[in-house]
């Protein structure tokens, strides 16, 4: 029988290797795993890899082909605090696809086909830090309050997406808002836009590639940038009138010429009244001489 010294190593490595084989086992096909890492990037997979260890805190799906995320699989990923899904496939519907994942702090989804964010689609990353969504060329809206409950989002970038049009108080509100992609969408810069713009120049915000934040539309801003663009818009903005603003002007102008013409047609009989009873006046005195 071997001495007590000798067994504890002898378990010590019986130990280590049957968790060893355990981590092999759950480890899912084609991917590699460390330490509460699973790495399945550019293996083709078409949907999400079953068999991911549950206390997995980094899990890396860049480069497939995955076209869905199953919510149900994810919220069983509770510990989870960072996730690439970049170069894939994802598009359509997210919304309450991340509800279980509390403690998610970094999420890449660039290079995917979105096509909208609202506000169910990251409302329950409580804890989201990083949000990149850039290259999502049918990314077309995102809701005014789509981030309304990620507060502690200090990265944002929805560079290179199809939008037209962002609400200046989606990202307004956000205290800890550091770093925001905007550069190569396809902004359209008119009135409406024009805070968003004022926003952009005077935030203490980061821009990178700031010389790419570009107009779009119409013609006449194309490749503009935000600085030029917000200089032509107060000038045009400003001294623009809009039809409700014609209709406004015509009643009042026509209230003003009702006033006038009521005020000349009560000075008139005014007027007469004064001067019969001034002539009457001048007759009564003529009588009463002679």
């Amino acid at each position: 029988m071997p001495p007590l010294g000798r067994l504890w190593p002898l378990s010590l490595m019986v130990f280590l290797g049957i968790g060893m084989a355990s981590e092999r086992i759950n480890c899912p096909s084609r991917c590699s795993c460390q330490y509460l890492k699973v790495n399945c990037t550019g293996q083709h997979f078409q949907e999400f890899p079953a068999d991911i260890p549950l206390d997995t805190r980094q899990l890396i799906l860049a480069v497939n082909n995955v076209s869905y995320l199953p919510a149900v699989e994810l919220s069983f990923l509770a510990d989870l605090v960072y996730l690439d899904c970049s170069k894939n496939l994802l598009g359509d519907d997210l919304d309450f696809t991340f509800i279980g994942m509390a403690k998610l702090v970094y999420l890449d989804l660039s290079f995917n086909n979105l096509t909208q964010v609202t506000f169910s689609t990251f409302s329950h990353l409580l804890s989201l830090v990083v949000l990149k969504i850039s290259d999502n060329p049918n990314l077309v809206a995102i809701e005014k309050d789509a981030f309304a409950n990620n507060t502690w989002l200090r990265h944002l970038d929805v560079s290179r997406t199809g939008l037209t049009f962002l609400d200046t108080s989606t990202v307004q509100h956000l205290p800890n808002l550091r770093f925001l992609g905007l550069s190569d969408n396809l902004w359209h810069c008119n009135c409406s836009f024009l805070d968003f713009i004022t926003w952009t120049i005077e935030s203490n915000i980061h821009f990178p590639d700031a010389d790419n934040i570009t107009c779009y539309t119409p013609e006449g801003l194309r490749a503009l940038r935000m600085p030029a663009a917000e200089v032509q818009l107060h000038v045009s903005c400003l001294t623009q009138l809009y039809k409700r603003d014609y209709v406004f002007l015509c009643l009042v102008g026509f209230c003003i010429f009702l006033a006038g013409t009521i005020t000349a047609w009560l000075a008139g009989i005014c007027a007469v009244i004064y001067k019969a009873h001034a002539s009457k006046g001048e007759e009564e005195e003529e009588e009463d001489t002679a």
